[in-house]
This record gives C-alpha cells, sequence and structure tokens, in this order.
C-alpha cells in the first residue's frame, strides 16, 4: 500500500532546479524525491551498528564487575538491556534487580542437565564421559539451534527496533556440552546479527581443553575479543603471521 508524503520547506530555487533535473531524465519530481528516501533508509541501515563481541572470564566476580558497570553505559547508550541463560545464576540475578530484559526462553534445556566444570574434578574420568554422552544426547544439534533462535527472537520482539546490550550466558552452556555445536550457533547468528551490541561470554574453563582450530574460528566470528580480570579488562588480538615473526625482535 502506497502513501501520500507531503514535503515543507523546499524554496523556489530548489524546486525549479528539481523540475529541470526531472525533466532532462524524463522521471517525476515524485521518482527522484522517493529515490533519495530509499537510499537515505538503506544508508541508516547499513550504519547501524551490529557488533559480536566474546567476553572471557573465569569467576563471576569479574563478569558481576563488568555488568554493574555495563548496566551504567547502556542506560546512558538507551540501548535495550537484555540477557538470556542459565536461571538462579548470580549473573542472571543481577541483571534482574538491574532491571534486564530476561530473553531466556523456559523451559531452559541445560538447567538440569548442565552441570559446572568447577566440581567435575571430583568425578572419574568415566563419570565424566557417560555424563558428557548423556547431555550431548539430550541435546541434539537442531533442537540447540531451534532454542537459541527462539531466544534471539524473544530479544527482538520485546527490544521494538532499539538497539540493545545483550549478554549471551546460554552459549557457554552450549560450550560445555560441545564447541562443535557452540560454533554452528555463532556463525547462524553471526551470519544475522541484530541491532546493537552482543556479548558471548564463556568461562576459561569451558574453553580450556578446546583444539586451537576450533578456538581460533571462534575468536575470528567475533568483532573483539576480551578477557576478564577481577577489575581489569584485556583486549585479544587475533592476527595470522608468517613464521619469520618467531625470529623478529
Amino acid at each position: 500500500m502506497t502513501h501520500n508524503l507531503i514535503i515543507r520547506g523546499f524554496d523556489d530555487q530548489v524546486h525549479e532546479k528539481l523540475g529541470e533535473i526531472a525533466n532532462q531524465r524524463g522521471v517525476s519530481i515524485n521518482s527522484i524525491v522517493k529515490d533519495a528516501v530509499d537510499v537515505w533508509l538503506k544508508r541508516q541501515q547499513s550504519e547501524v551498528p551490529r557488533k559480536h563481541h566474546l567476553v572471557i572470564y573465569s569467576d563471576d566476580e569479574s563478569m558481576m564487575r563488568l555488568l554493574k558497570s555495563m548496566d551504567k553505559l547502556a542506560k546512558e547508550g538507551n540501548l535495550f538491556r537484555c540477557f538470556f541463560g542459565t536461571p538462579n545464576t548470580p549473573s542472571s540475578k543481577l541483571l534482574s534487580r538491574l532491571n534486564w530484559y530476561d530473553g531466556t526462553v523456559k523451559p531452559y534445556p541445560y538447567s538440569s542437565v548442565t552441570r559446572a566444570r568447577d566440581g567435575e574434578h571430583e568425578l572419574s574420568l568415566q563419570q565424566q564421559q557417560t555424563q558428557t554422552q548423556a547431555r550431548i544426547q539430550a541435546q541434539s544439534q537442531k533442537n540447540i539451534m531451534k532454542y537459541c533462535s527462539k531466544v534471539v527472537d524473544n530479544v527482538i520482539s520485546n527490544a521494538n527496533n532499539n538497539q540493545v546490550c545483550c549478554m549471551d550466558f546460554v552459549i557457554n552452556d552450549v560450550g560445555n556440552d560441545s564447541l562443535k555445536y557452540t560454533l554452528m550457533v555463532e556463525k547462524a547468528y553471526d551470519d544475522n546479527r541484530i541491532a546493537g551490541l552482543m556479548y558471548c561470554t564463556y568461562k576459561t574453563n569451558t574453553l580450556i581443553n578446546s583444539e586451537i582450530k576450533d578456538l581460533i574460528e571462534l575468536f575470528e566470528m567475533h568483532d573483539q575479543v576480551f578477557i576478564l580480570m577481577e577489575d581489569e579488562i584485556y583486549k585479544l588480538h587475533i592476527t595470522k603471521e608468517n613464521i619469520h615473526k618467531l625470529f623478529l625482535s
């Protein structure tokens, strides 16, 4: 359905020039204005930031400090503050108290089967392997992709076209079971980013035993990689180098 748009403020000189150009090109002034509006809209859409960052941390205290600082900056930037992840964790409780939108879709697929890596050293190797196999069987690739898609759609539908500041804690639970699945989820999001800032958070013990190839792929899928240590934030630079760099000062 088309609509009429009344444009005010054109003086006689501008209107006359538009008329001359329209006659030369054999089009109407209306067509010129419509094309200009279309170009402007496309430019605005392309200029909207769609950032995809990676945050690595080892303890909840460091993450809590970061979230408190991010809350203030997100408010100042008028961003839609949102998160999704394991219910009742320190981070989830804090963000809920700060009135961040909880985009987690229930039932949460990992709440009853995911176990903190920190406690797994108490189990035998055979028990760990059995639990890992059971978790992976419970969460098929298709179901994981479907769930993560629902979560992102939930955020989009509640953001009301505002740019987001979003913390993704689900991805760490996916990574606990299978980094391969994580890379598939990350790629799906990277190919269809939403407007604003998306932060994928991983605990160090989720990544520490991963293959280098998978880690490099994970890093390269994000615009920036950050590492938290207490109150400090380090930015990790990943560049492919020639072997001769090993011998240069």
